[in-house]
């Protein structure tokens, strides 16, 4: 009776494998494809994330390009031009270091401002815009006013 009950079993096994072996096949074909479909739709959102990246950069530029674009420094209203800067110190018979007592900078700064290396700041540049606009007997007035550091 023992080996009937073993070849009964044996015999359920192998038909429960048959039947299985079909419905695994088809689900690992299944699962294949999904898995593929994914990876199709990963590198589909990796590329519209890369482009969508540049489409931004290319609007930044073009945002700050645009002369609608309004002015982020109020401060900065007027353009400075070092050889006008130079010239009007001339013009005013002043030194760079009592050029840079009237506009409250160090000399250094006046010489690097107009040998154009460097721009002056915000704040320094609203001081010049209205040197630019006085004459000799109040820059000589303001500098008598002052004492020398």
């Amino acid at each position: 009776m023992t080996s009937l009950n073993i070849a009964l079993k044996s015999e359920i096994a192998r038909v429960a494998r048959k039947e299985l072996k079909d419905e695994l096949t088809a689900l690992r074909k299944t699962t294949a494809s999904h898995r593929s479909e994914i990876a199709a739709l990963k590198r589909d959102l990796k590329s519209l994330r890369s482009q969508t990246r540049l489409n931004e950069q290319s609007l930044r530029k073009v945002m700050s390009a645009s002369p609608s674009a309004p002015n982020k420094n109020p401060a900065r209203t007027g353009t400075f031009n070092a050889e006008v800067f130079a010239a009007k110190r001339a013009k005013l018979g002043l030194s760079q270091s009592e050029m840079a007592r009237l506009v409250e900078a160090s000399s250094l700064s006046v010489y690097k401002w107009e040998s154009g290396k460097v721009q002056p700041r915000a704040a320094q540049l609203g001081r010049i815009l209205a040197i630019q606009k006085i004459g000799t007997r109040e820059a000589t007035a303001r500098l008598g006013g002052q004492t020398s550091p």
